[in-house]
C-alpha cells in the first residue's frame, strides 16, 4: 500500500462519508514526484556534477538551438524553475565553466547567457542518459498507458493554471 492509500484510509476511518478521491489523486502525484526525483533524476544529474536547477537552466540554453543564448529575463520564463536562486544558478554555472555572461547586442544594459563549448558537450552527453533514464522509469506502463496519462497531465497542468492566474 502507498502513502496516499494509506492517509486516505485513515481519514476514511476517522472522517467517513468524505470524498477523498482527490486528495488521494493529488498524494499519489505529490509521492511520485518526490520518488521520481530523488531515486530517479537526481541521482544522474549528480553523476555528471549538476543538480536539477542547475540541469533546467543548461537543458533550457541548448533547447533554444545554437547560439545557445538567452536573456536571463527569457531563460527564466523558458526554464521549468521558480526565480529564486536564478542568479545564484548563474554564478555556479559560469564557475563551473558551462555558461558565460556577456553584454546583449541589442540592450546596453543587458546580459546574454550562453552555453560554452563545455555546456553544450556536457548536455550533448547528458541529455541521451536523461531520456533513457526517464523511459526506464514508466517503462511499467504501456505506451497507450503513457500516452493517456500525458493527455490527463495536460489536462491538469492547464486547470491548475488557469486557477492559479485567477485568483
Amino acid at each position: 500500500m502507498d502513502r496516499a492509500s494509506t492517509a486516505v484510509e485513515q481519514w476514511r476511518r476517522e472522517m467517513p462519508g468524505l470524498d477523498l478521491l482527490a486528495m488521494e489523486i493529488i498524494g499519489r502525484l505529490s509521492e511520485a514526484s518526490l520518488i521520481l526525483r530523488r531515486d530517479w533524476l537526481e541521482p544522474l544529474f549528480a553523476e555528471h556534477g549538476v543538480q536539477a536547477g542547475e540541469f533546467d537552466v543548461l537543458a533550457t540554453l541548448r533547447r533554444a538551438g545554437a547560439p545557445y543564448s538567452l536573456t536571463p529575463t527569457t531563460l527564466f520564463e523558458s526554464a521549468m524553475i521558480s526565480s529564486g536562486g536564478m542568479t545564484n544558478r548563474l554564478d555556479r554555472l559560469e564557475n563551473s565553466g558551462w555558461i558565460k555572461r556577456s553584454p546583449n547586442p541589442n540592450d546596453r544594459r543587458g546580459t546574454l547567457v550562453s552555453l560554452t563549448d563545455e555546456g553544450v558537450a556536457l548536455l550533448d552527453k547528458m541529455v541521451p542518459a536523461h531520456l533513457k533514464n526517464e523511459q526506464d522509469a514508466i517503462k511499467t506502463m504501456s505506451p497507450e498507458e503513457q500516452a493517456q496519462l500525458n493527455q490527463l497531465l495536460r489536462k491538469l497542468v492547464k486547470s491548475v493554471s488557469r486557477h492559479d492566474k485567477a485568483c
